[in-house]
């Protein structure tokens, strides 16, 4: 990961004080919109990724608000439009002019000749509905001109932007603090002020799967993990522990899947974006200056780094996947402001030579056309997923070839795939990202001793009992039979104790985390993503399928004047923290391991003393027949 330039940020902006929880930035890769800092209603401001720099004290705004503005959302198949929710219980519909300018705007004259901006002041249209403050928009991921808004109002509409009616109410209980789209848009995840998650089948207005998110009553984020029917949640416990919770989506009722991912205890929601492409979940501390990653794999989450600011950040931002640069490996663009008056873009690249296109970290991605038309999703047609592109012809500048997602042609790869017996569950390799390369342990699945045969096999490769054996029957056909508890016995004992215990205590010493797993999951090695030392890279391996999984450890991040500074600690509360699961899951295996070898020395000790006692029988009765 790597900050740019004091001179590439977008200075003297005046991001809005206003406390509810939202991004409060947004973009599309080509605009960025900030809530603003403004009298007399509210306003956002949008700003061209390309008009870098300090902002001039006068700027054109975004006005036609009566109250402040919550949030904004671009639409994802036409870079030109953009919507904002508000405190007046309005959503408007804007449209950028393609000559629009932040830094250098349009003046107009008032009736004295004096000249000042011109603000854009007219929305192509307002949607009314709701009741109250409308707190959340964001745009359906496949069909072109359907929007979801969540209101204080605890409903949750679906807007047909084009006729700007609310075709569908899904009403809660409580304020949704939270909502996501399910990768084909055919199902929305919402979390609400009743600590509830919910996942709706939203055409049939119906509650496809309920279940009890995390306990403190503050707000909760949810994000739906790309084409995987699972969820990730951030919210706080009752100690107000920030925390990270991975669903079954339409398995709610059972809860979290293996537990919360205790993070630290800081106040400010997590905010979670996830790039579905390298299967990599981001999350940003409001409040902080914090940027965490990991990789999700086999509904579990690893840690991979942390970026560390001392600027703290109140929004944040990701960049659509189309928009990164291919040719230098940037893999995701994410923007956070500053101090409130300051929008920093932050880069993260896989430092690789980009001499040819890498495959492995480019899989087919979302591009900017729909696959639907809304009159299409609401009269019920549904799609896989959304129209791809591939990011090859991107790298090789040509048109980009377009492709329809289809669950079919991965069930396909799928069975292509060639079945290995007893193939044990591996913890994923994490990619490299910064100039250093080091590869990743795979599980380690310690064995148990569980039947006579495997005892025998112990005992046959056992040279400490051999050699007790062997020096038992020596010397009782000497001075009789010895005491099995010899300092020798010991000697050897303590030995393999000391081996057995050994890597028991180096897994003492891995981080450690908040989560428990049981003996019979696959076994980590010590050597697990929770302690990453800040300038390590892992390599991806490359993988046949599109959906290559890409990681990073720890990052360096480029420090700029006087705005950050960059990780160095080998280790942090965080990754302590997320540690935890595969540091018990390796001690629970070396403690099976351990009672297996006590149970095949005990084992052999009994089989000792018979064979002691069978020998001081035979030496008795040859003395008697003497």
């Amino acid at each position: 990961m790597s900050t740019f330039k004091k001179e590439l940020q977008y200075e003297n902006v005046k991001v809005t004080n206003n406390a509810w929880d939202s991004n409060i930035i947004q973009t599309n890769g080509k605009y960025l919109s900030v809530n603003w800092n403004s009298s007399g209603g509210g306003a956002f401001a949008i700003i061209p990724v390309g008009e870098v720099g300090k902002a001039p004290d006068q700027v054109p705004l975004f006005r036609g608000h009566k109250a402040q503005v919550l949030d904004t959302a671009f639409d994802p198949f036409d870079d030109q439009i953009v919507v904002s929710s508000s405190d007046d219980g309005k959503i408007g519909v804007w449209k950028i002019p393609d000559d629009y300018s932040f830094i250098n705007p349009k003046f107009s004259e008032d009736k004295d000749g004096e000249k000042y901006v011109a603000d854009v002041s007219e929305p192509i249209k307002f949607l009314t509905g709701h009741s109250r403050k409308v707190g959340h928009v964001i745009f359906h991921p496949t069909a072109q001109h359907v929007l979801a808004s969540s209101s204080m109002d605890y409903t949750v509409r679906i807007w047909n932007i084009e006729t700007g009616k609310d075709e569908i109410i899904l009403k809660h209980p409580d304020m949704v603090t939270s909502m996501s789209f399910s990768y084909n848009g055919k199902y929305l995840a919402t979390v609400a002020k009743d600590k509830k998650l919910r996942v709706w089948d939203v055409r049939n207005n119906k509650i496809v799967s309920e279940g009890k998110a995390h306990d403190s009553p503050k707000n909760q984020r949810v994000v739906w993990l790309g084409a995987d029917d699972r969820l990730a949640t951030t919210g706080f416990s009752r100690l107000s522990d920030r925390q990270i919770g991975i669903w079954d989506a339409f398995n709610l009722e059972k809860g979290d899947l293996g537990g919360f991912y205790t993070v630290d205890q800081s106040a400010g929601i997590l905010m979670p974006f996830y790039d579905d492409s390298n299967k990599i979940l981001y999350l940003a501390g409001k409040g902080d200056g914090n940027i965490r990653y990991f990789e999700f794999n086999n509904d579990e989450l690893f840690e991979l780094s942390e970026y560390s600011s001392t600027q703290p950040q109140r929004g944040f931002c990701m960049a659509p996947k189309r928009t990164v640069n291919v040719h230098e490996n940037e893999i995701m663009k994410a923007y956070k402001t500053v101090n409130d008056l300051c929008i920093e873009p932050i880069s993260f690249i896989c430092p690789r030579r980009s001499e040819v296109f890498q495959d492995d970290i480019y899989p087919n991605a979302a591009s900017d056309q729909p696959a639907l038309t809304a009159e299409e999703w609401f009269s019920g047609k549904d799609v896989d997923g959304p129209i791809l592109f591939d990011f090859k012809s991107v790298y090789d500048n040509t048109k980009p070839t377009l492709v329809a997602y289809s669950t079919k042609n991965i069930k396909k790869e799928k069975e292509q795939e060639p079945e290995e017996p007893h193939k044990q569950v591996e913890t994923p390799k994490a990619a490299e990202v910064k100039k250093v390369i080091e590869e990743k342990p795979t599980p380690v699945v310690m064995p148990a001793i569980n039947n006579k045969s495997n005892i025998d096999d112990v005992l046959k490769k056992d040279n400490g009992v051999s050699k007790l054996l062997q020096k038992a029957v020596s010397l009782d056909a000497v001075n009789g039979a010895e005491n099995p508890e010899s300092d020798e016995s010991k000697d050897v004992k303590d030995e393999e104790w000391e081996e057995v215990k050994k890597p028991v205590e180096t897994s003492n010493k891995s981080n450690v985390s908040g989560r428990s797993s049981s003996a019979s999951k696959t076994k980590q090695d010590d050597n697990q993503p929770g302690t990453i030392a800040a300038t390590k890279v892992i390599e991806a391996p490359k993988k046949s399928n599109a959906s290559t999984t890409v990681s990073s450890s720890n990052i360096v991040s480029t420090p700029k004047a006087t705005n950050e500074t960059p990780t160095t600690a080998t280790t942090s509360s965080t990754s302590k923290s997320m540690g935890l699961k595969q540091s018990v899951d390796k001690l629970s295996s070396l403690v099976l391991h351990l009672e297996s070898i006590i149970e095949g020395l005990t084992k052999s000790n009994l089989e000792k003393d018979d064979r002691l006692k069978a020998l001081e029988d035979k030496v008795n009765e040859l003395l008697d027949k003497k």
